[in-house]
């Protein structure tokens, strides 16, 4: 499989998640109303728009994508990636002017059954795949082995998997609390789970949406255990969410000195830093993953020197 171009799953760090129902899809992402910091865009279809507005937010994307085909692609664009509500949809979609102009797309629902309707699909070479992990399946260790078996066919196609925690949540019957983060609760474990079963493999997984979009505290604690679980990018249902999660992704300067120690060719193979034992021979992978975080969202300390 050639897939064309090549990004960093880091590099979505705030992904908006934008109904089609909405008039002016391109002010939003491209033009003036687009939200300061934007990096990555889900222009969605599915849970977000009712059955009855649907050829309405289909048209909604189909001028949007007439508009991004008249623009030329400028270094700061976001990246833009559409969420059908199914496969069927999608073979629609792929037929309109302009998609070839897109990053790609979320596949809902997605396990072992779901997925391969999409992937039959005549993808453009540029386009990547995010499936969301958010039913009753996630929730089955064996299901999940199937589903990672089957996605390591297709590598190269997947750019990350999405945690879907509301439907989840909903599977179960329940609703998170809303002054708790996502891992105080029974989302947390399965959180985890997920990323024992898919990170080793090589796939990077992205947080869930934080609905209390109002509570500014409850947001920064949330992603500092979202990068403890080493998910570097969330789910935005907010503009205002945009800056915070990424002001909070950025790398401590003491972590930084350290990831750069770590993968000095002069450092021994094993040495103590602040009390702290090193050894680049199992913390490298740490190390590089660190300095790439601080290339995408910059160094805290010099972040507040700055504001």
């Amino acid at each position: 499989m050639s897939i064309t171009g090549s990004i960093s799953p880091m590099s979505l760090g705030a992904t908006l998640y934008i109904p089609c129902m909405r008039g002016d899809l391109f002010g939003y992402v491209l033009g003036p109303r687009r939200p300061a910091g934007l990096r990555s865009v889900v222009l969605c279809l599915e849970d977000s728009v009712r059955e009855e507005d649907l050829p309405m937010a289909m048209s909604h994307l189909s001028v949007f994508l007439r508009q991004l085909l008249a623009r030329d692609a400028a270094p700061a664009d976001p990246l833009i990636f559409i969420r059908p509500r199914s496969a069927v949809m999608l073979e629609h979609i792929l037929c309109m002017p302009g998609i070839e102009h897109v990053d790609g797309f979320v596949v809902p629902k997605a396990h072992a059954d779901t997925l391969p309707a999409y992937l039959a699909l005549p993808l453009h070479d540029r386009h990547r795949l995010m499936p969301t992990l958010e039913t009753r399946e996630v929730c089955d260790p064996q299901e999940m082995r199937r589903f990672r078996d089957q996605l390591l066919a297709v590598q190269d196609r997947i750019l990350a998997l999405r945690v879907g925690g509301n439907d989840l949540l909903q599977a179960m019957g329940l609703r998170r609390n809303p002054h708790r983060t996502a891992y105080d609760g029974p989302l947390g474990s399965v959180i985890a789970q997920l990323v024992a079963g898919f990170a080793p493999w090589g796939f990077a997984l992205t947080a869930p949406v934080l609905e209390r979009y109002a509570d500014t505290a409850l947001l920064r604690e949330e992603v500092m255990r979202d990068i403890e679980h080493g998910l570097m990018s969330k789910t935005a249902i907010h503009p205002s969410q945009i800056p915070i999660i990424q002001n909070a992704l950025a790398a401590e300067a003491d972590e930084v000195e350290e990831a750069r120690l770590v993968l000095a060719e002069s450092s021994p193979a094993v040495f103590g830093r602040d009390g702290v034992m090193c050894e680049p021979a199992t913390h490298r992978r740490w190390a590089e993953r660190l300095l790439e975080r601080a290339a995408q969202f910059g160094i805290a300390d010099a972040l507040v020197l700055r504001a």
